[in-house]
C-alpha cells in the first residue's frame, strides 16, 4: 500500500460525521429535508438564524411526540393537522422523525397561501412523504372542508396570528381533538376591546390601571387572550397546562398552551371554568366577545 493511500484512509477515518458536525440534529434526521427547508446550507452548515429556529421546532416536538404515540398505541392511527402551516417546518420535521418509518398516521398541514401550499406538497412528493396532505385555505374555513377527515387526534397551531389561534381551538373542538397544541401569536382583538370601553373600566375599578397605558393595553390584552383560551378550553373537558417554548432570548411569543381532554367526565371543573370565564368577561367589559370564546 503506497504512503498516499495509507494517508487518505487514515484520513476518511478521522474525518467526523455530520452528527458529530450538527450535533443539533436528532439521530435519523433526514439532511435533504433540512437543506430543502434552508434550515441547512447547501454545504450542510447551520448559521445562527436557523440554529434558533431548529431549537424551537425540536423543543416543540419533544412535547408533541409523546402525544402521537399515545395516540397511537391507543387505537392504531393517528391524524395530525398543522393549523397556519406556513412553510411547514413543524409538519415536515415531525413526519422526518415520528411517521415517516411508520406505516399509518396522517400530517395534514392548513395554510391560507397558495404558493406555500403547492411549495410543500411538491416537498412532499419529492422526499416520498406519502401521508402528508397540504391544504390552501383559512383555519376557519377548514373547519368544514370536505377534503379533511371527520376527526383529529392533535391538533397544532405554531404562531398562529391574532385570532387564528381561536379558529384553531374552535377546529380542535369540532373535530374531537384528543390533544392541542398551541403558540399564540400577536393578539390585538382583546386589546382593541379594552380601548374602547377603557374610560368605563377606569371608572369602576382601580384593577384598570392594569391597561390603562397603551403598552400595557397590548401586553394585558395578550395575557388575558390566553387566560381566556384556557378557561374556555377546561369548561370544554381539557385538562390544560400552560409553559414556555423556548428560553425568552429566543423569542417573545414564546407561550405554549398544552390541551389534552380527558377521557372521564368532569363537570364540575367544566362548570366552573365556565362560570370564571363569564365572570372574567364581565370584569373586564369584554362582554361583546363571548362569542369567540363560547362553550
Amino acid at each position: 500500500m503506497s504512503k498516499t493511500t495509507a494517508k487518505n484512509k487514515a484520513h476518511a477515518r478521522q474525518a467526523p460525521t455530520l452528527q458529530e458536525q450538527l450535533p443539533e440534529l436528532r439521530p435519523g434526521q433526514s439532511v435533504e429535508l433540512l437543506k430543502e427547508l434552508h434550515i441547512l446550507t447547501r454545504e450542510g452548515k447551520l448559521n445562527q438564524d436557523t440554529r434558533r429556529k431548529l431549537k424551537q421546532v425540536y423543543h416543540l416536538v419533544q412535547f408533541i411526540e409523546p402525544l402521537l404515540e399515545e395516540v397511537l398505541k391507543s387505537r392504531g392511527d393517528v391524524t395530525l393537522a398543522d393549523h397556519g402551516a406556513g412553510k411547514s417546518y413543524l409538519g415536515f420535521i415531525l413526519y422526518d422523525l415520528f411517521f415517516k418509518d411508520k406505516a399509518v398516521g396522517w400530517v395534514h398541514g392548513v395554510e391560507a397561501r397558495a404558493e406555500l401550499v403547492d411549495k410543500s406538497q411538491a416537498l412532499a412528493k419529492k422526499l416520498g412523504f406519502e401521508r402528508m396532505h397540504f391544504l390552501a385555505t383559512t383555519v376557519q374555513a377548514a373547519l368544514t372542508h370536505t377534503e379533511l377527515p371527520e376527526r383529529f387526534d392533535v391538533v397544532t397551531a405554531l404562531h398562529a396570528c391574532d385570532t387564528a389561534t381561536d379558529d384553531a381551538i374552535a377546529f380542535g373542538l369540532a373535530k374531537q381533538a384528543s390533544h392541542m397544541v398551541l403558540v399564540p401569536c400577536c393578539q390585538a382583538e382583546v386589546a382593541g376591546v379594552m380601548r374602547q370601553h377603557k374610560a368605563l373600566s377606569l371608572s369602576r375599578t382601580p384593577l384598570a390601571e392594569l391597561w390603562r397605558h397603551p403598552l400595557h393595553t397590548r401586553e394585558f390584552g395578550s395575557q388575558i387572550t390566553n387566560v381566556l383560551r384556557c378557561l374556555q378550553l377546561e369548561a370544554h373537558g381539557y385538562s390544560v397546562t400552560v409553559t414556555e417554548l423556548v428560553g425568552w432570548e429566543h423569542s417573545m411569543k414564546n407561550e405554549l398552551i398544552l390541551a389534552r381532554r380527558m377521557a372521564h367526565d368532569r363537570t364540575g371543573t367544566r362548570v366552573r371554568a365556565q362560570e370564571r370565564l363569564a365572570q372574567v368577561l364581565e370584569q373586564l367589559n369584554l362582554q361583546e366577545l363571548a362569542p369567540r370564546f363560547a362553550v
